[in-house]
């Protein structure tokens, strides 16, 4: 996985009124989740912000990264999370990270790249993906950038499930049976089937 740096700063107050005023100075609030736990046995969550100009080279990429997040002078390693916008203008509200380490096995989505030309198209189909990324579980160093799945032999009408595919080195957490791509009949594939038949 790419790895991409940002730097922060911690929050002590982490009220409505304080995230307010962080994302006035263009600050973006965030929470990070480690090993360390609470008294109630859930992850305690190390609250700092971070510039929206910093985040926006981690969210709007096609890219899956390892976040090398400074905050106050101490490096975390953490991946995404979760992420929340603002419903009307898309503005990033608030981002969640989770730590991780070179033995700790993390599930995250990476992005399927198609590789070859489907059978299936030469005859007059259409490829149609029908999932961007599929989910994986490994230690993070294990995990490549993107997932190739060759499409090929894949003929007209036929599709590839995820039950289908292995990557090695890790777990697919993705269910089975849900398509990844599938080479759909057109019209022009149509006539040219009937065309063989008539001869």
């Amino acid at each position: 996985m790419k790895e991409i740096n940002v730097s922060g700063q911690k929050r002590t107050d982490v009220g409505k009124k304080a995230t307010k005023l962080l994302r006035k100075e263009g600050l973006v609030p965030c929470n990070l989740y480690g090993e360390k736990k609470g008294e109630n046995g859930l992850p305690e969550a190390l609250a700092f912000a971070v510039p929206a100009t910093e985040m926006r080279k981690v969210v709007y990429t096609p890219h899956v990264y390892v976040v090398n997040i400074t905050i106050d002078g101490v490096e975390h390693k953490a991946i995404i999370k979760e992420l929340q916008f603002h419903p009307t203008s898309d503005v990033l509200l608030h981002a969640d990270f989770y730590e991780v380490n070179e033995t700790k096995a993390i599930t995250v989505g990476i992005p399927v790249n198609i590789v070859g030309h489907a059978q299936g198209v030469r005859d007059g189909g259409k490829l149609n993906l029908s999932i961007r990324k599929i989910n994986v579980t490994a230690p993070y160093k294990q995990i490549p950038e993107k997932l190739d799945v060759d499409v090929t032999t894949l003929g007209l009408g036929k599709s590839i499930k995820v039950g289908q595919l292995s990557f090695e080195g890790l777990e697919i957490a993705t269910p089975k049976e849900v398509i990844v791509c599938s080479v759909k009949t057109t019209r022009a594939s149509r006539s040219a089937a009937a065309a063989a038949d008539a001869e």
